[in-house]
């Protein structure tokens, strides 16, 4: 079974970043999500990314994904009329690498 993968872009208001990211961070642990990482991008640009075992079990956490982005609406901007608040995509992953290299001592 191939694993899954989930990214959304948003964009914060200004000065609600801090509140962001405690909302984003507080999130739970879901079913079968191996990794949840929230990226600043830019001032006010982020980006989530989740990595998942199966499309099925990202599927079964979708509401409570939306759960998260819902509670943390308030504090995003429009992205475009298009898109609204945020700009969600997933699919399968095609390639991964896993990179173990030994931290450097000095």
């Amino acid at each position: 079974m191939a694993k899954y993968t989930n990214v959304v872009r948003l964009k914060v208001k200004p000065g609600k970043q801090q509140e962001f990211e405690s909302l984003f961070s507080k999130a739970d642990n879901l079913e079968g999500q191996l990794l949840h990482i929230l990226a600043r991008t830019g001032e006010q640009n982020y980006v989530g990314y989740g990595l998942w075992e199966s499309e099925e079990k990202m599927a079964n956490a979708m509401p409570l994904m939306i759960g998260l982005l819902d509670s943390t609406r308030h504090l995003l901007e429009e992205l475009s009329p298009e898109l609204g608040v945020t700009d969600p995509v997933s699919g399968a992953v095609v390639f991964e690498k896993k990179l173990m290299r030994p931290l450097l001592t000095e």
